[in-house]
């Protein structure tokens, strides 16, 4: 069975977004040459992306076309090539079904939705940033695994990565490891029947 997997940055105080606009709500990240390398190749494992409305706006206006920039860095070229040939999850109330067939919109029924996609063939479903997304799927116990890189920075306010938490869940440790950026990356997955 397919799992899904939250792939987030978080703050050390837990937060995946500061309170800043668009794009600038995440400037405060710290990336690396060892850290894009670490995530393009877990990335070419995977086959579907998962994500909110807005993080599937934000993505959707760079991604199909970040190779064509002229100063694209290799991750960027990676990233975007992979992206064109991903099939796409998005949960949203708002937006449209649209005549895209790498493309599917989820806007009721999650839980069945989910658990449908989780029995389809595939690979693992990565849920990328998304705090709304992650949220909905957190109070449903959808997830299955967290891939959380932890930034060394303290940002006092912001999007917090869990929220509304209602059931105590166990995690397990699978793997850890330090980028040069001083980000740490956390590999847990949810032990189930807990």
């Amino acid at each position: 069975m397919r799992k899904i997997v939250s792939f987030m940055h978080v703050s050390l105080d837990g937060f995946v977004a500061s309170t800043d606009e668009g794009m600038a709500s995440l400037g405060w990240i710290s990336l690396s040459d060892d850290l894009f390398a670490y995530v393009d190749q877990r990335i070419q494992q995977t086959d579907t992306a998962l994500y909110g409305r807005v993080t599937y706006q934000m993505m959707e206006s760079y991604w199909p076309t970040a190779t064509e920039q002229p100063n694209a860095s290799t991750h960027d070229q990676a990233h975007s090539r992979w992206y064109k040939t991903a099939r796409k999850i998005v949960l949203s109330k708002t937006l449209l079904e649209k005549n895209n067939p790498d493309t599917k919109i989820i806007s009721s029924h999650l839980s069945d939705e989910i658990s449908k996609l989780k029995h389809s063939a595939g690979s693992d479903i990565l849920v990328f940033g998304s705090p709304g997304a992650t949220h909905a799927l957190m109070a449903e116990n959808l997830i299955d695994e967290y891939w959380l890189f932890i930034n060394p920075i303290l940002l006092g306010q912001g999007i917090p990565l869990f929220k509304n938490i209602k059931d105590r869940t166990a995690l397990t440790l699978v793997k850890s490891k330090l980028f040069d950026s001083g980000v740490l990356f956390l590999h847990y997955e949810v032990k189930q029947n807990q």
